[in-house]
């Protein structure tokens, strides 16, 4: 479960400075590197450090015991309220890149590897096999406009009890994606998506599940940057970078998309990889990365990544030709930060 936005404590890896050149592991279109400097974005406490040293002494990234998901993972979408066929396939294309095969490096596929570090008491790892296991949509906004926390696991029981989408508590995990229309009590303000379980109560099984929501209409500048930035921003830097599938509000829900499985497979129970000793609102790992998406992260560069010739931005590819923006995430091997597009892999 990611906390507020604005009690992050993003921990910056700067893996090196290089900046010149082409990647050298890519050919489609020949992208070239750079690092932007962008306005720091609102409700983040990035650092103003460049460098973070990532030791484990002082991150108190510990296991507390409770299970991964080790069994290949099941994903059950949930498109609740309008959702147009080209945003569900942007993300779909995502989700089934995390396990794509010959997929040019950097790719979702490397930057799960990271995910799958991860071990549970027996020391099994998480698995890398994710599949999109089933779809519903909720067209009719069973629950209404606006939800809450609580409100989503309503969501998840009318899918659930709708045939046949199934309960899988065994290897599923439930993904609640909202319309550009839906609210959510503290979206925007606190929170661009968050990860948790149901209770058995509400669906009849303790299932987990993370809910995102597509900012688009509603505050992009905070959930999708840096795809946006506020206007009164704007004149401080770069500007927005050009989304890589042409949709600000989607791509930004690609990374936070990214940011929740990383969380929910690491810690499904809420009891096994964080920081803090709050359960109730830990630190995992990928808030410990947040608004770092390449090498020379912090102060307000969100690191090394990549654009096309023409000019959208990108640090993965995915199946189809597809390219995402997704932050990095925590490594338990390097205690650091780390994405497969660092610049001392190249």
């Amino acid at each position: 479960m990611s906390p507020p936005l604005n009690l992050l404590l993003p921990l910056l890896l700067l893996f090196s400075a290089t900046t010149n050149g082409e990647v050298q592991t890519l050919n489609l279109n020949h992208p070239s590197k750079f690092n932007p400097k962008l306005p720091l974005p609102p409700l983040r406490t990035l650092s103003s450090s460049k460098r973070f040293e990532g030791s484990s002494d002082l991150v108190k990234l510990k296991y507390h015991m409770g299970p991964v998901l080790s069994s290949p993972i099941n994903i059950y979408l949930i498109w609740y309220g309008n959702w147009a066929q080209p945003k569900k396939l942007v993300i779909k294309d995502f989700l089934r890149s995390i396990s794509a095969a010959g997929v040019p490096s950097p790719s979702v596929a490397d930057w799960w590897r990271t995910v799958s570090l991860y071990t549970d008491q027996t020391g099994a790892n998480i698995s890398r096999t994710v599949t999109i296991a089933g779809e519903y949509a909720d067209r009719k906004y069973s629950n209404g406009r606006h939800l809450t926390r609580l409100s989503v696991q309503d969501v998840i029981a009318t899918a659930v009890r709708s045939k046949p989408f199934p309960v899988d508590h065994r290897k599923g995990i439930y993904l609640v994606l909202t319309s550009e229309d839906v609210t959510m009590d503290e979206y925007c303000r606190a929170v661009c998506g968050f990860h948790y379980f149901t209770f058995p109560s509400k669906v009849g099984y303790t299932l987990p599940y993370a809910w995102v929501g597509n900012s688009g209409k509603q505050c992009a500048e905070v959930c999708a940057y840096p795809f946006a930035v506020p206007e009164y921003m704007a004149g401080g830097g770069p500007g927005k970078l050009a989304p890589p599938n042409g949709d600000v509000g989607v791509d930004g829900m690609v990374s936070v998309i990214a940011h929740e499985l990383a969380e929910l497979s690491s810690n499904p129970l809420v009891n096994a990889w964080y920081a803090g000793e709050d359960p109730t609102a830990p630190t995992e790992i990928g808030d410990l990365c947040e608004g770092l998406y390449g090498t020379g992260g912090g102060g307000g560069y969100i690191g090394e990544v990549m654009k096309d010739k023409g000019g959208r931005t990108f640090n993965l590819n995915g199946l189809g030709n597809r390219r995402f923006l997704v932050q990095w995430v925590w490594s338990p091997v390097l205690n650091a930060c780390a994405g497969p597009n660092a610049s001392d892999l190249n």
